[in-house]
Parts: C-alpha cells; sequence; structure tokens
C-alpha cells in the first residue's frame, strides 16, 4: 500500500496554509512596528527603501537556505532562467514592495490588508486579458466583483472615492500601485514556474530585488540605526514572513491541486486585519461595521474566484 504524502493530507495542507496566511498576514504590523523601533518618519522615504532591501535580502537568503535544505542540494538558477530572476526582482520586489513600503507609512494596518488583497482580483485581470493565460468565467467574474465590493467598502464607499477624501496617493493608491505590480509579478510566475523551480526564483529575485532596494535607499541618504536588539529581531522575522510562507506555500501547490490551496488565501486578509488589530490597537477599524463587511466580502471574492465548480 502506497504512503499517503503528509503534505495533501487536508488537516496539514490547512495548518500550513493558515501558518503561511498568519506570517503574510503579520507583514503589516511587523513593517509598522519597524518604523517604530528603527524612528523611520513617514516622509523618510529613503530609510524606508533601504529597511525593504534589507528584509528583502535577508529573506532571499534565508528561501535558498530553506529550499535547498529540503531539496538536499544547493539550489541556483541557470543561466537561461537569470532573466527571469531579474524580471520577477523588478515586478515582485523593486516594484511591489517600494509602494506597499510607502502604503504602511501612510494608512492602517487594516486598511493595507484589506486593500492588499485586490491583488489577487487584479491578478485574474491580467491573466485573462493581458497575457491571456486563462479564460473569463461567470465565477471568477463575481468573485472579482465581490472582492472589490470589498475594497470599495473599507475605502468609505463609492460617494467617499468620487469626493476624493478616502484615497491619499501615498496611502491607499500606493497600496494598489503595489496591487498591480504583485498581479504582474503573479502572472510571470506561472508563465516562468513551468521552467524553473518557484522556490529558486522566489529565492533570488528576493535577494536581487532587495540588494537594488538597498542601494537605491542609501544612494538618496537613508540609513537603518539599530536602537536595540529589538530592531534586530523584527528585521530577521520578516525576512523569515517572505521565506517562511512562500517555502512552505510552494510545498502545498507541489503536493496538492491549485485551487485547493489557492482557496485557503481567504485566510491572509483575515489574519491581516486582526493581527493588525492585536498588534497597533486598531480594534475600531478592524471591527467595525465597514471594516467586517469589507473583509468579509474580499474573503468571499477570493473563494469564489479558486472554487473549481461551474455556476
Amino acid at each position: 500500500m502506497e504512503k499517503k504524502n503528509i503534505w495533501a493530507w487536508f488537516p496539514v495542507t490547512f495548518l500550513t496554509a493558515l501558518f503561511c496566511c498568519i506570517l503574510w498576514g503579520s507583514a503589516s504590523p511587523a513593517i509598522k512596528i519597524a518604523y517604530r523601533l528603527f524612528s523611520i518618519g513617514p516622509d523618510d522615504t529613503a530609510s524606508r527603501i533601504v529597511l525593504a532591501g534589507v528584509r528583502f535580502v535577508l529573506a532571499g537568503v534565508m528561501t535558498i537556505f530553506f529550499g535547498s535544505l529540503i531539496s538536499r542540494r544547493f539550489l541556483h538558477p541557470g543561466r537561461e532562467s537569470l532573466k527571469m530572476v531579474g524580471i520577477l526582482a523588478l515586478f515582485q520586489t523593486v516594484g511591489q514592495y517600494y509602494f506597499f513600503f510607502m502604503a504602511l507609512a501612510h494608512t492602517t494596518g487594516v486598511r493595507g490588508s484589506i486593500i492588499n488583497s485586490a491583488g489577487n482580483f487584479i491578478t485574474i485581470l491580467f491573466a485573462v486579458y493581458l497575457f491571456h493565460l486563462e479564460k473569463m468565467t461567470i465565477r471568477k467574474l463575481i468573485g472579482c466583483l465581490v472582492g472589490f465590493a470589498g475594497i470599495i467598502t473599507i475605502l468609505g464607499g463609492g460617494a467617499a472615492l468620487m469626493d476624493g477624501g478616502a484615497l491619499t496617493l501615498a496611502g491607499e493608491g500606493a497600496m494598489i500601485a503595489a496591487d498591480v505590480f504583485y498581479a504582474l509579478s503573479g502572472c510571470c510566475i506561472k508563465i516562468f514556474s513551468k521552467k524553473e523551480n518557484p522556490v529558486v526564483l522566489s529565492g533570488y529575485q528576493f535577494f536581487l530585488g532587495g540588494s537594488l532596494l538597498c542601494l537605491i535607499g542609501l544612494l538618496l541618504g537613508g540609513r537603518l540605526v539599530f536602537y536595540s536588539t529589538s530592531c534586530v529581531w523584527n528585521l530577521l522575522y520578516m525576512g523569515f514572513i517572505s521565506a517562511g510562507a512562500y517555502t512552505l506555500w510552494g510545498i502545498l501547490l507541489q503536493n496538492n491541486p491549485v485551487s485547493r490551496v489557492s482557496i485557503l488565501g481567504f485566510m491572509n486578509p483575515v489574519m491581516g486585519v486582526l493581527l493588525s488589530a492585536f498588534f497597533l490597537g486598531e480594534n475600531k477599524e478592524a471591527f467595525s461595521i465597514s471594516g467586517l463587511i469589507a473583509l468579509f466580502l474580499v474573503s468571499i471574492g477570493i473563494v469564489i474566484v479558486n472554487t473549481e465548480k461551474k455556476i
């Protein structure tokens, strides 16, 4: 009798996905706490870029280490994969996280976590209409509409958007820009992973993208001052967020149907909101009527677009 793969056993799949979503959900509060620990003000763009760069250099090293440990060999990209690594570094790390780190300096963790989930729905639109990787279905369309309704709700509704008071370019606008880069990188990963190990792509693009961000930030005059050992632990944890989550998520995707894993991504915004409420004291916004409705809609939207059953 063939021994069942433990990663395909649903309780293990669910708990591992939950752990990944807790890691990803903790990114917003961890970054906002880092701004306080390193005394990086909202207008100190250069130091924010350095912080993001160091985080992803660490994430790249950790991802390559964990991936090599699991594979029992040192992982490295082939010469033909270097171009793919470079493209992903520009989209996923430099582009996405430049705007992500900017947004969290100008908006709350709760808002950031909910708006950030828009990337799931933008990815589908790009995959269908820009990259032609899949076809639009009624279910995907409904899921996107439900998800975007949640984003609009947390921004104050359609009337607030029309008035222009719900959005700031440096806050909510930057988070939406980060979502666009997330969607571009997601489609690229789907294409590139047919030719290269996704863990290899993630690890080396983290390292390259992080190095570029560090260089840009330092040239702009940014710096990191380690005021206490808490700064060190915070940075290590932020590196582990990406390394641990991407490595484990990759293992789940290798051992389960994609839809089975992707549908569990609904826990990501939930964890982001709950952890922002707990660590940042944003309870009022997290548990407000509009906050709960927005969270429910984006979570249901993620479930709908990742459900295989046809309407």
